[in-house]
């Protein structure tokens, strides 16, 4: 049996009335190739039943704990059956993006069902061009980017045809006893307070890192006082910039509806102007944002002075390893918004990033497990859910939205015999996180962009994947000079 980590449980607590808290992604296929130039709801189903012991997500459903006294726990549910978890609709004529992607909103926004494995497919059919679509969610307790990447590569293969499947040899997961369960949560309870002090004295040094408190005054001083006082080795390490996030419209209460837009940028250019201006591959991609971000907010007449806050989801799976459900962390980067002139934006952007980095890798990253797990399971939920509904009024707003880049292979993969055309991310808005989400992955040569957000906040969404493109024609110009 394994246990859902803190971090797991937090994505569970967080979700409730206008917060969903799953990651999902949009297939464009090409099914020309497959029998009859379709790919229907039972190849799907048939194609799940067959791998679901290479994906533990897709077979595992939670087991809560009586009395809720400790985090749930995951087991093989019995009672698993794919095509509970898969449905099929069809697109009016013309059958175009902005069809998709209104389809695509609707079905984000709802929630999954606990009582069975966390996850959904839909297949779609009537798009443009003789294309179809498989749109997936999974819960983030369950999944992260990286493990959702991996679980993907579960269903698809290198070729049209299937590769051989090794056999299932794992014995089911059962669910564990109720006294061992009550037993188990009774002795963490107890010894909560000693790790929570462990934790505390290990994140005593970057307090300024922790999205919010990093703006509170004087808690860089703190911070570094702290780190002179526990004898850690300072002399290389950057200040950590004062992180405030300004107000913008897509701060806020969201409302619970989701509006889509997605796109792709070719991945050559962006390495060209890598290669040209210096940075890396996620440096370029940030720069687009923040040059995307501040042309929306012009629009917008909420251009703010100060620098967007961005969270930027950061994998600590170590060799590539896929165990566990979340093994994430946050870095907190300004985006240079406020600066008028290109280059200098993208000087900026790839300073602090750069700082950014070095801060994260001093610290190990590891504030999102450490604030996590700070209260005992029985009162994690409700101090949770309480933090989500005073959110929209506080005076220190952690950050105004995630971008996220999550690394995907560059050659093309099929999904029974139809090719995958792109991949574009469908992730989270939140009070917190705020009511925009930029997220990419990297496929095929090409960089997936998907833009979730709260319509009542961002009505226009498309217009950014428009800014994205013109943000590459821009920062291309520049690598020429």
């Amino acid at each position: 049996m394994t246990q859902l980590t803190t971090v797991d449980a937090t994505f569970l607590n967080v979700e409730g009335g206008r917060t969903v808290a799953h990651i999902g992604g949009l297939g464009i296929l090409d099914t020309s190739a497959c029998p009859g130039g379709r790919l229907g709801l039972a190849d799907i189903v048939e194609l799940v039943r067959e791998r679901a012991h290479l994906a533990k997500p897709l077979r595992q459903r939670l087991v809560e704990v009586p009395l809720g006294i400790d985090r749930p726990y995951w087991i093989d549910d019995p009672d698993f059956d794919p095509a509970g978890h898969v449905q099929e609709i069809e697109l009016p004529l013309p059958g175009n993006d902005r069809q998709l992607a209104d389809a695509i909103a609707g079905l984000h926004e709802r929630p999954l069902d606990r009582r069975r494995p966390l996850w959904e497919m839909c297949m779609i059919h009537g798009l443009a061009e003789g294309r179809s679509a498989l749109y997936a969610k999974v819960h983030h307790a369950a999944i992260d980017g990286v493990l959702a990447a991996e679980t993907l590569a579960a269903l698809l293969d290198l070729s049209p045809e299937p590769r051989a499947l090794p056999a299932c040899t794992d014995a089911p997961v059962e669910a564990p006893g109720t006294l061992t369960m009550l037993g188990a949560g009774l002795v963490k309870n107890l010894t909560h307070p000693f790790r929570s002090a462990q934790s505390l004295v290990r994140l005593a040094p970057y307090l300024d890192e922790i999205p919010g408190l990093g703006s509170a005054p004087g808690m860089g001083r703190a911070s570094r006082a702290l780190q002179i006082l526990m004898r850690r080795d300072t002399r290389n390490l950057p200040d950590m910039p004062r992180l405030s996030a300004p107000a913008t419209p897509f701060n806020g209460a969201i409302s619970g509806r989701h509006v889509f837009a997605y796109g792709s940028l070719p991945l050559e250019d962006i390495k060209q102007v890598r290669r040209a201006l210096g940075g890396s591959v996620n440096d370029v991609v940030m720069a687009l944002c923040a040059t995307a971000l501040r042309r929306w907010l012009e629009d917008h007449g909420a251009l703010p002075d100060e620098p967007l806050i961005a969270a930027v989801p950061v994998s600590l799976r170590q060799g590539g390893s896929c165990q566990g459900s979340n093994q994430l962390s946050l870095m907190v980067a300004p985006l240079a918004t406020h600066v008028a002139d290109p280059a200098e934006r993208f000087e900026a952007v790839r300073a602090a990033m750069r700082a950014v980095k070095r801060r994260f890798v001093a610290s190990s990253g590891s504030w999102v497990q450490e604030v996590s797990g700070m209260l005992p399971a029985p009162i994690a939920g409700l101090a949770t859910r309480t933090v989500l509904q005073l959110a929209p009024n506080s005076l220190l707003r952690a950050v105004n939205l995630i971008v996220s880049n999550v690394p995907g292979p560059q050659l093309p993969l099929y999904l029974r015999g139809a090719r995958v055309l792109a991949y574009y991310p469908v992730s989270v808005i939140s009070d917190v996180s705020g009511g925009l989400n930029i997220t990419v992955f990297s496929y095929d040569g090409h960089i997936d962009v998907g833009l979730t957000a709260c319509p009542e906040m961002v009505p226009d969404v498309w217009n950014l994947m428009v800014y994205l493109a013109d943000a590459l024609d821009e920062l291309k110009k520049l690598a020429e000079v």
